[in-house]
């Protein structure tokens, strides 16, 4: 799994403050992604030796680790574990229709479903993206409205 960058965020999940994590080699492809760059198969790998370097200096100051884009392999449930380890709050961002139980058993919040221009993203009401509160079950694009 590799990365092209890292940020602090306060819009991808709201009421957190978010380290996210930009994932390339995103096999969706999504006409009109505002994410492009991160289609390449580019950047750095993500070890987890890299990972706690970038998330140590930060975690008394943010409450959840997102994961962006890209495609991402088992490697992703080990960080995941670790976040959620260190009290972090879990988020998965991916244009993909189903995550696999397991990913999701690990996960705080999760946004799935490609971009489609004609429908817009999760501030549009025609959306086809939906963002979920996993742990209860509830369906939060309204939040972002």
């Amino acid at each position: 799994m590799r990365f092209r960058d890292y940020s602090i965020s306060l819009q991808e999940v709201p009421g957190e403050i978010s380290m996210i994590f930009s994932i390339t080699n995103c096999p969706h492809r999504c006409p009109g992604c505002h994410s492009k760059e991160l289609w390449a198969d580019s950047g750095e790998d993500l070890t987890e030796e890299l990972y706690l370097s970038k998330l140590l200096p930060y975690e008394n100051y943010i409450s959840t680790v997102v994961f962006f884009g890209g495609e991402w392999d088992d490697q992703l449930l080990n960080l995941l574990k670790i976040a959620r380890k260190k009290n972090l709050k879990t988020c998965l961002f991916t244009g993909a229709e189903h995550v696999s139980d397991e990913i999701i058993r690990e996960l705080d919040f999760l946004k799935t479903g490609p971009y489609v221009k004609e429908l817009g993203g999760l501030d549009s009401l025609s959306t086809n993206q939906r963002f979920w509160d996993v742990k209860n079950n509830i369906l939060q694009n309204h939040k972002f409205i």
